[in-house]
């Protein structure tokens, strides 16, 4: 059983069972809260628990899947492609909304940080959460932060957009499918785009074209703009 245990298919086919059995209550329940991913983390930390399997033998091939976040999140080009002449013709409202986006996530942290008298180390750690988590897990190790805690900040992050971004476009009486696309990818990454995606083809592609921009923004902007926190 051990033997079984400490390989990378068990960690693979743990993570695609659970995830499925997310979507499927996800699409069964139609309800934004009912989200697939949380499910899943919810219900491979209870099956962990239960079992009494220890994380370490589960990371193995829970590793694997992490190293094809990055590749994977490619595929998000294809609506973008689609959808490039809106791209040209709309590129600098396109840029200045997400380097705004960019400039309010690192306000929101630094303040909130500084509320809850958070140390810098904290502090380090949340400021990637609007990001994919390759490149969270980059930047959080040249800010100094801890991945573990930069991770969960990263997922509730994608949750929280995919769960509320919606309601918050209609309150805030956005409209515009750009709009939409750039407000949800930039502030919730990948699983923001998920819901982008849902809400159409101009939103998924918009919210594909926002996560690298707003990755790459952070990445570079964020350690100059920690030296003056």
């Amino acid at each position: 059983m051990e033997q079984i245990l400490n390989t990378q298919l068990f960690g693979l086919v743990t993570i695609i069972l659970f995830y499925n059995i997310g979507l499927f209550i996800q699409k069964k329940a139609r309800n934004p809260i009912c989200n697939g991913l949380l499910i899943s983390i919810i219900l491979i930390i209870v099956f962990l628990k239960v079992t009494n399997i220890s994380y370490e033998s589960f990371k193995i091939g829970a590793d694997t899947i992490n190293f094809m976040l990055g590749p994977v999140t490619v595929v998000l080009a294809v609506p973008l492609y689609r959808q490039f002449h809106l791209f040209k013709k709309y590129i600098k409202e396109i840029l200045v909304g997400i380097l705004t986006g960019v400039f309010i996530s690192f306000i929101c942290v630094v303040l909130i940080c500084k509320v809850a008298n958070a140390d810098s180390q904290i502090l380090y750690s949340i400021l990637p959460k609007s990001i994919t988590t390759p490149m969270g897990i980059s930047l959080t190790n040249i800010l100094g932060g801890i991945e573990s805690i930069t991770v969960v900040c990263i997922i509730l992050t994608g949750i929280l957009g995919y769960i509320m971004g919606e309601a918050i476009l209609k309150i805030g009486g956005i409209k515009h499918s750009i709009s939409k696309g750039i407000a949800l990818g930039t502030a919730a990454h990948a699983v923001g785009t998920s819901k982008a995606l849902e809400l159409g083809e101009i939103e998924g592609a918009m919210g594909s074209l926002s996560i690298g921009i707003a990755g790459c923004l952070t990445v570079i902007l964020i350690p100059i703009l920690s030296n003056f926190i």
